[in-house]
């Protein structure tokens, strides 16, 4: 009997694993295997080097530009980004007029591809006023023309005004579906025990949110590591590697100038930072919710 049950369960996993294996773990196996080889691509890999590929990384400035940029994008997301996303949700969910149509327009953004999202800001971002509306504004207020993506000064809060307008949404929405599971009746409690808005907002729903906001935390790390699209549309890394980021510095080795050995180590290296992570919130956040109870 219990053979025919594992043999069930064997049978039902089977699709899945197969699936898993072949677009995830065999990947990851054969990166990692290309990442101790010098290996352009094209024939087999032969010009064996052990480890040169990731002492080269942890050496190469660019690489360290890259992660740098990747950080920032990181901390910005999770300082500015994701309590905006929450302010917001607080306005829109509880008593702002028009919250209806607020909660479409917020949202909207989230919609479009991130091919779309970057075409239409580097448009608004163009320097020429006649083409760009940003400097066309400018303009219009006496103020002087800014390269917004050709300056190294401006080019990563421009990146970021683009992922905050894009991704600020989706964050909202998650935190909008974490205030509708908190009970009305708390917040009236509150109220009548003489608590203001704000303390009620600081003191219960926000305590009763650590769960929705450690997955929007998550998410929003792990999402600013792996960005790519956005950044390579709008600037590919430039001016100068202003606005590198880890996926543009391996897209650029690995498939521009098919360096593939070398970008499978970038691979590599991008993917132990994200385990990491992973493993850091599953062992640390996850464990509290499980001690401590719901919203701990």
């Amino acid at each position: 009997m219990q053979l025919q049950k594992l043999f069930t369960i064997l049978v039902f996993l089977a699709p899945a694993l197969v699936l898993f294996t072949v677009f995830l773990i065999y990947p990851i196996a054969q990166s990692a295997y290309y990442s101790l080889f010098n290996w352009k691509g094209f024939g087999p890999a032969i010009d064996f080097v052990a480890l040169d590929n990731y002492s080269r990384i942890l050496s190469d400035k660019n690489f360290l530009r890259a992660v740098q940029n990747s950080l920032l994008i990181v901390a910005l997301s999770v300082a500015l980004q994701l309590p905006l996303a929450l302010i917001l949700a607080l306005m829109v969910g509880r008593s702002l007029p028009g919250r209806a149509f607020f909660r479409v327009t917020f949202f909207l953004p989230y919609v479009l591809s991130e091919v779309i999202t970057a075409v239409i800001w580097r448009s608004l971002y163009h320097p020429d006023p006649h083409y760009g509306l940003i400097n066309a504004i400018l303009v219009n207020l006496d103020t002087a023309i800014v390269p917004w993506l050709g300056d190294v000064k401006t080019v990563m809060p421009a990146i970021f005004v683009v992922l905050t307008w894009k991704y600020f949404g989706f964050h909202m929405l998650l935190y909008m579906a974490g205030l509708q599971s908190i009970p009305a009746d708390l917040e009236d409690a509150a109220k009548i025990d003489g608590a203001t808005s704000f303390q009620t907002i600081w003191y219960i729903i926000i305590p009763l949110l650590r769960s929705t906001i450690r997955t929007t935390v998550y998410l929003s790390v792990l999402g600013s590591i792996q960005l790519f699209d956005l950044v390579w549309i709008l600037t590919e890394g430039g001016p100068a590697g202003a606005s590198e980021v880890m996926a543009t510095y391996l897209y650029r080795f690995g498939f521009i100038r098919f360096y593939l050995g070398y970008g499978s180590a970038v691979a590599v290296v991008m993917f132990m930072i994200c385990i990491a992570f992973s493993l850091i919130y599953q062992n640390v956040f996850k464990e509290q919710e499980y001690v401590g109870g719901y919203g701990a």
